[in-house]
This record gives C-alpha cells, structure tokens and sequence, in this order.
C-alpha cells in the first residue's frame, strides 16, 4: 500500500499529497510528528528502527516520528503510530512546532514541519518488529554522551529534534 504525505507550506497551508518516498527524494516540505515518552525517573524511550526501514535501519531515534494522514491530525497520527508500532496508548500534550530538513542518505531528505509531543509511559510495550527493532530508556546525560561519542547510531532527524526539544526545556 502506498503511504501518501501532506505537503504544505512553512505557514502550514495544505499544498497537496506526495507518495512518502517520492516526497522524501525531492526534499519537500510536508508534515510531521514525533513522540518523546518518559518513564518516571525521567529517563528518555529510544526505539531502534527495524533492519528492513528503507532509510535510517538500525538507528536510535525517539519514541515515534511519522506523518499525519490527510485528514489526520498531528495528535491523531501520533496516536495512532503510537498503538502501531509500540503497542501502547499514552496521554500525549504538544509543545511545540518547527521546520527542519535532513540528509539521511541514500539520495533522501526528510523536510519536516514537525510538531513535537511528549507523554510518560510505564507499562509493557506490543512493538511491531516491522517497525521497531527494541526500545530502550535512557538518561538525557547518556544520551548525549552516547551522541557525542557515537552519532552515526542515531537518525539524523532525531539528533536535531533533540537540539531543539533542549532549547525550549
């Protein structure tokens, strides 16, 4: 099945629909979301994304990163890619939105108006291993040293979404 993005404007205005890989080579601007999760001790849910992703396979990102559907919200498809690759529902609140664009390699760009979630999670994860490889929570200070010491295990995206994720708390 083919999986569509909305591309849109920086002002968010709904400029059409692109298939994602398509969207993703000719580096253009469409929406986006991702999930930052925390357990209790405050420590940051990484996933590891599925050996069989077309980009990024095999590298640390956050909880969840996706593409609204038309029709979508952003808070409906972060739920919803919540529920389809980790298995679980969380009571998820914006916090804030901005533009980015990202070599991830092999000819493709991730060009995002990314609008940034954060929730807390405890339970057990359901994760479909087509997506997700293993989930792993870890503290913001080992986290940035793992960064720091080993970039290329992390998604391009995720290092600069973290960046700004710091600049606002």
């Amino acid at each position: 099945m083919e999986e569509f993005v909305v591309l849109v404007t920086p002002e968010d205005e709904v400029l059409g629909l692109m298939e994602k890989q398509q969207a993703h080579i000719n580096g253009l601007l469409h929406r986006a979301f991702s999930v930052f999760l925390f357990n209790s001790k405050g420590e940051m849910l990484l996933q590891k994304r599925a050996s069989g992703k077309y980009h990024s396979p095999n590298q640390w990102t956050n909880a969840v990163c996706s593409h609204p559907r038309e029709g979508e919200t952003y808070l409906e498809g972060a739920n919803r890619r919540l529920k389809e690759e980790l298995g679980i529902e969380a009571d998820l609140s914006e916090k804030f939105n901005f533009i980015y664009k990202a070599d991830v390699g092999k000819g493709l760009w991730e060009h995002e108006l990314d609008y940034v979630f954060i929730g807390n999670h405890e339970d057990e994860f359901q994760l479909n291993k087509d997506e997700v490889k293993e989930v792993r929570y870890i503290s913001m200070a080992d986290l940035d040293t793992e960064i720091m010491n080993s970039p290329e295990n992390f998604t391009e995206w995720f290092k600069i979404i973290l960046e700004e994720y710091k600049h606002h708390f």
